[in-house]
């Protein structure tokens, strides 16, 4: 699956990781380091399994409370209204 933000959500590169700016509602989420690793790797056409390959790396964390991290964080952006749905590939 990848991953689109909702039009009027914009992405924002922080110290502590990314901000997502939805100007529409005049609000905006701010994303730890590893939550970013999933946005960018989503936003740039990664699966989602590709966001669990990439979290691994780069954490110390094993596949499976990844795959979990990940599902739970598209879960959360979905029902913030930030993203559209998701299309599979």
């Amino acid at each position: 699956m990848t991953l689109k933000l909702r039009e009027g959500v914009f992405t924002t590169e922080t110290e502590y990781g990314i901000a997502l700016l939805d100007e529409e509602h005049d609000r905006y989420f701010t994303l730890n380091p590893t939550a970013a690793v999933v946005v960018r790797t989503l936003l740039d056409g990664g699966s989602a399994a590709e966001a669990v390959r990439a979290l691994t790396a780069e954490y110390d964390v094993d596949a499976y409370s990844a795959e979990g991290d990940v599902r739970e964080l598209i879960g959360e952006l979905r029902a913030a209204g930030l993203v559209e749905e998701p299309v599979e590939g």
